[in-house]
């Protein structure tokens, strides 16, 4: 997926103010607009929409774009790269809650309590849009589009926590592992990438913390699909060969998380 070179050229500082004409270029014209923004604006709302967005952040592989317990002040729209979101468990170890990607919004965590309950740390170099949250709110009024995407935006997350609680409640591993891969070529799809290859940007250990199994039983099991030839693996990329037989190791085919 590639984005305006001029949108590129004014990112290289990092943090930066956005000029009228490059937030045209982050919102207006972004490839990713349909996926992290409401569709259907007219030009004033698209202008209004623009407007919200006050400043880009890039953030470093294996940095956090937030932690837990810091102030809440905006969401973020992630641009380019990969994120995982992660609580600290009793024992003191990570554990993923969640994998976002580029299209996607990070922070709602943080609207309750005005204060973050998690840690948003980047799997790889990436850029995300910050949206300051007291401006949504004002801006929600105006264009009650936006508010009403909010909702879905949040309503998406609620069923994906059901479905990883249905993934780890009920599922075996080898179910819990075909789920997670055909959910991220699914999302991956969604923005223009191949339908059946992808490079895993997160680690076997993290896909286990998510998963809930132990590293040794993520590498088995992919061990595994790729001796029955169900997928291709090479390091971090894998080529899915056999979506069906995938599927068909489901208990609860479509299940979402």
């Amino acid at each position: 997926m590639t984005h305006s070179i001029a949108a590129n050229a004014a990112n290289d500082s990092g943090r930066q103010p956005l000029t009228p004409a490059s937030m045209k270029v982050a919102c207006s014209n972004c490839n990713l607009r349909e996926l992290c923004m409401p569709v259907g604006l007219n030009e004033e709302e698209m202008k209004r929409i623009d407007s919200l967005i006050a400043t880009r952040r890039k953030v470093k592989r294996k940095t956090a774009l937030f932690r837990t317990g810091e102030k809440f002040h905006a969401l973020y729209a992630i641009r380019t790269g990969v994120f995982k979101t992660c609580v600290t468990a009793e024992d003191g170890r990570d554990q993923v809650t969640g994998f976002q990607m580029a299209g996607e919004i990070v922070g709602l965590d943080g609207i309750v309590h005005d204060q973050h309950t998690c840690d948003a740390v980047a799997l790889e170099d990436a850029e995300v849009c910050v949206l300051p949250f007291d401006r949504i709110g004002e801006l929600s009024r105006e264009v009650g589009a936006l508010q009403h995407h909010l909702h879905r935006v949040m309503s998406r997350e609620i069923v994906r926590e059901h479905g990883v609680m249905l993934l780890l409640g009920t599922m075996r591993a080898e179910e819990r592992l075909a789920a997670f891969l055909l959910n991220l070529v699914q999302r991956l799809q969604a923005r223009g990438f191949s339908r059946s290859e992808l490079v895993l940007r997160m680690t076997r250990q993290e896909i286990g913390s998510y998963l809930g199994l132990k590293l040794e039983t993520v590498s088995r099991t992919f061990s595994r699909f790729a001796e029955e030839g169900m997928i291709e693996v090479h390091q971090r990329q894998v080529r899915i060969l056999d979506v069906e037989r995938l599927r068909g190791l489901l208990a609860q085919p479509g299940s979402g998380f």
